[in-house]
């Protein structure tokens, strides 16, 4: 095979860059810890793949320093373009980001969500991401307001029941 077309090396430009998203970086005091955590997380990676490819060895998680390069380029990003948004201190009156919201659908269902950062978004833990088309939705609102929540299976007329901090 020619050697012509085979990149060499394993430097940072080796893979290109993750995508950063075009929303401004809110997040809450705990998202920004977790964003640092992180950081320092994949700094360990990369020391530990440039060690392992200094002494000539596959790592054992089978990622290059290049993958590690290139998380530790995005954590950076995310970390510095960090905005921390405070919980609010009195009880909210609106939908705002860090508020515990409890919905109540048409079907007589509740749901609780939190909204957070992009980064810190889970769905499972009912955090949801403030640019997200619920969160969207919900911003400004308050309790008895109705809002359309999209769903995959069409939009449901969801209330504003509570606000919490």
């Amino acid at each position: 095979m020619s050697r012509a077309f085979v990149k060499e090396g394993d430097g940072d430009d080796a893979l290109p860059d993750l995508p950063q998203s075009p929303h401004p970086n809110y997040t809450t005091p705990a998202g920004r810890e977790a964003m640092a955590a992180r950081l320092q997380r994949v700094q360990a990676g990369l020391s530990a793949a440039l060690a392992d490819q200094a002494a000539g060895r596959v790592p054992p998680d089978g990622l290059s320093a290049a993958h590690w390069r290139r998380e530790v380029r995005w954590a950076e990003a995310r970390l510095g373009s960090a905005i921390v948004v405070p919980a609010p201190v009195a009880k909210p009156q609106r939908v705002t980001f860090g508020v515990d919201v409890e919905l109540e659908c048409e079907d007589g269902r509740t749901w609780h969500f939190r909204l957070v950062g992009e980064d810190e978004a889970d769905a499972e833990r009912g955090e949801l991401s403030w640019v997200s088309p619920l969160a969207k939705a919900l911003l400004g609102a308050m309790p008895g307001d109705e809002v359309p929540w999209p769903r995959p299976a069409g939009v449901v007329m969801a209330t504003v029941v509570a606000l919490r901090t």
